[in-house]
């Protein structure tokens, strides 16, 4: 049974009422057992699911407009072990949280597991960060029963400097989580492999210094992100892929409550 939270039913309604916006499925590369919008669910169980994403914590207490407007374009993808989330030499504009199960990382002209993906990890923003296409294929792990993703389409980002439907204050949040998120990785690459050549050309790419709350801060931080994101995938591309330890992965309670 399925706890309905009456306290934002009639606000997420409207929302979806007065929203122009059409939200476009994952592109055919990413097809799902299902796919569902988020309003198909409890809303305090979605809020408590992805408040372990800091970006999307800080933009929920920073403008519940925006807010709402993240989750208009989110869905919540259920996948068969052995079926494909992501494909290698695919683009696309989604960015992907793992709620449920394992993801397996295949790379490489034979397709070999290089690495594989937990609950509480984020993937696909450097493809979408860089405009490449998928430097891996990523697939539901055939050991696991269900595997749930929490997606959310970042087209409605639209071009950098536009901040008519997304606002400032939430592309600076996004920029600067995930300036902090790649450098906190290249520092763990670095502690890894001290004597290697990239270990330090992270710590040459300088903090924005300027005014801020600024569109000239935004641009900066976005050329902070593509600099240390190049860094990261020559990382990947040496060594397969961090082993990330320390993620918060959402509490089994509250995945019950979606689980199909």
């Amino acid at each position: 049974m399925r706890v309905v939270c009456t306290e934002y039913k009639v606000e997420w309604r409207l929302f979806s009422l007065f929203s122009a916006d059409v939200v476009h499925q994952p592109t055919t590369s990413d097809v799902s057992m299902y796919s569902k919008p988020v309003n198909e669910y409890p809303r305090s169980i979605i809020e408590q699911l992805i408040s372990v994403i800091p970006f999307y914590k800080q933009v929920r207490q920073q403008d519940n407009w925006q807010f709402e407007l993240l989750l208009q374009h989110s869905r919540v993808l259920g996948f068969e072990p052995g079926e494909s989330v992501v494909e290698q030499g695919a683009e696309g504009s989604w960015l992907y949280f793992l709620l449920k199960g394992q993801l397996e990382v295949l790379a490489g002209e034979n397709a070999q597991t290089v690495n594989y993906i937990t609950p509480g990890e984020l993937f696909g923003d450097l493809a979408m960060l860089l405009k490449t296409e998928r430097s891996a294929t990523i697939k539901a792990d055939e050991n696991c029963r269900e595997i749930l993703v929490f997606a959310t389409d970042f087209s409605l980002f639209g071009v950098l400097e536009d901040t008519h439907q997304v606002s400032l204050a939430t592309k600076l949040t996004y920029y600067r989580n995930l300036n902090h998120s790649l450098r906190w990785k290249l520092e763990v690459y670095r502690s890894k492999y001290p004597e290697h050549p990239l270990a330090d050309q992270h710590r040459s790419v300088k903090l924005y210094r300027g005014d801020k709350d600024t569109k000239e801060e935004l641009s900066a931080l976005h050329a902070q992100a593509c600099n240390l994101g190049e860094l990261l995938v020559e990382w990947n591309q040496a060594f397969g892929r961090l082993t990330l330890v320390g993620n918060r992965a959402p509490a089994k309670q509250l995945l019950a409550e979606i689980s199909g």
